[in-house]
């Protein structure tokens, strides 16, 4: 059986001054363009795509370190994301995290199979997220 852990503000630093890559895909665009606005007052740099094949597009484009990715998302779901992600040898080191309404342990799963690192339900707390960009931001130091 698959082991979830999801980390607290005491497993990580918070982010300093330099931020990391974060492409943001959610299709609520006033979720969306909020998420946006908290990571960038963090210190990171970010990008929003409103649609799966969207954010596939920029991910290609741009390579983020970090992909927030919505799961039930117009024109290609988070799992299609996170697979196409995956294959591409450009993007396959992306950290990907599935930030979702759905809880189910078979979304769980799914998320997992797919690519995903982390899996989020929503709300996320923003010291969760802050946890996770911190230590991605060590990671690539």
């Amino acid at each position: 059986m698959y082991q979830y852990r999801l980390h607290t503000t005491e497993d990580y630093s918070l982010p300093g001054p330099t931020g990391v890559r974060v492409l943001v895909v959610e299709d609520n665009q006033d979720a969306a363009d909020s998420m946006k606005m908290l990571l960038e007052l963090e210190g990171h740099e970010v990008r929003v795509a409103y649609t799966g094949p969207e954010g596939v597009r920029l991910a290609e484009d741009w390579v983020p370190d970090v992909v927030l990715s919505d799961i039930g998302l117009p024109g290609l779901d988070g799992f299609g994301i996170a697979r196409k992600l995956r294959r591409n040898p450009a993007t396959s080191r992306i950290r990907l995290v599935a930030i979702t309404a759905y809880s189910g342990e078979k979304t769980r799963r799914l998320a997992h199979d797919s690519g995903f690192d982390h899996y989020l339900t929503k709300p996320a707390g923003l010291d969760i997220l802050q946890g996770l960009l911190g230590d991605q931001r060590r990671q690539d130091s």
